[in-house]
């Protein structure tokens, strides 16, 4: 990582921003693969001309974004990530907080994203995570709320995983660890959650049902109006 424009500039601003854009501009270019250790905070300040403290910025919004992991031990070090782990899942939950997306939105995305995993999965059913499905519907029922809405994340991860696409996997993560708690607060006052769990569990079994018989289009179609029931069942779709 060396660049004398870029290590003049960091002289002058001397601000965590200009090793910021340095470092994602490496990224972005190509210059550094997923899993490539970084020099340490002292190499990065000398080279850029920039301050250590500016250094130790850059790197903590970097860590915050999940571009960037730092493992123990002499084989660690700080590294380019090499899979999106939790930031999805950060920066949706604080874009729903401050109100910047929708509970529409959410449940629109999750119902394209739940669609997509279904249709896949069914193309080609995986038999050992059929069977974990088959499982987590049968613990569904006479659950109470909290138990149920553990299944119900359970499942719908596990069948994101199916699908065998990491980016469509992390963003359903994300989706789903963002409305957990909302659908959990939503279930403990539904009028009458005996029967929309029912309800639900149902749809849970119909779906496993339209991906072991390799149904794509049924598969896709029950996934995504299973979305819509519960989201408006539990008042989360406006």
């Amino acid at each position: 990582l060396a660049s004398a424009t870029m290590g003049a500039m960091a002289a002058v601003v001397g601000g965590y921003e200009v090793v910021l854009d340095y470092l994602t501009g490496e990224i972005l270019q190509g210059h550094v693969a997923p899993g490539t250790r970084l020099p340490n905070e002292r190499e990065l300040a000398s080279r850029l001309g920039a301050s250590r403290s500016a250094v130790r910025e850059a790197m903590k919004v970097l860590r915050a974004q999940g571009v960037i992991v730092t493992l123990p031990g002499a084989a660690g070090g700080t590294r380019v990530a090499s899979e999106p782990g939790d930031a999805f899942g950060h920066m949706l939950k604080l874009h729903v907080a401050l109100d910047t997306i929708s509970n529409r939105e959410l449940t629109h995305t999750r119902m394209v994203l739940e669609r997509a995993s279904a249709e896949v999965a069914a193309e080609q059913p995986d038999e050992t995570a059929l069977a974990e499905l088959d499982g987590l519907v049968a613990q569904m029922i006479d659950t109470p709320a909290l138990a149920f809405n553990d299944l119900d994340t359970a499942f719908h991860l596990t069948m994101a995983r199916m699908g065998h696409n990491r980016l469509v996997r992390d963003l359903t993560v994300a989706i789903r660890e963002t409305v957990t708690s909302l659908l959990l607060a939503a279930e403990h006052v539904a009028p009458d959650w005996d029967t929309l769990r029912d309800e639900l569990t149902a749809e849970h079994r119909a779906i496993v049902e339209a991906i072991r018989a390799g149904d794509v289009d049924l598969a896709g179609r029950l996934s995504a109006e299973h979305i819509r029931h519960s989201h408006a069942a539990l008042g989360l779709s406006e």
